[in-house]
């Protein structure tokens, strides 16, 4: 894409993870904590929506924008990040991560 059509510069995280059942209630307490923390310690992180399945497959699909890539790869770093991270991963049949960019 040329410089003159690039977007923002936001960069707009999606995430779908599959959660184990017996964790589903665990799951959901530890990643709205993660939404609440990334919003209040993290300025340049502007939305972190978390939704579940409407099927009621134990689903969750988080929307998080940032300021721009370095502010995620920051968020990626932080210590409340990385302890979710650690205490959701047993939890986690599957995690989909996409990175996106607002369209021109």
């Amino acid at each position: 894409m040329p410089a003159s059509e690039a977007s923002d510069g936001r960069c707009i995280v999606t995430v779908e993870f599959r959660i184990a059942g017996d964790h589903w209630q665990d799951f959901l307490t530890a990643v709205a904590e993660q939404a609440r923390t990334s919003l209040a310690m993290e300025p340049a992180c502007q939305v972190f929506d978390v939704v579940v399945a409407a099927d009621g497959e134990p689903t969750v699909f988080l929307y998080e924008i940032y300021e721009d890539r370095a502010a995620f790869d920051a968020h990626l770093t932080t210590p409340h990040f990385l302890a979710f991270d650690a205490r959701v991963r047993d939890w986690t049949l599957a995690k989909t991560v996409q990175i996106w960019s607002p369209a021109p």
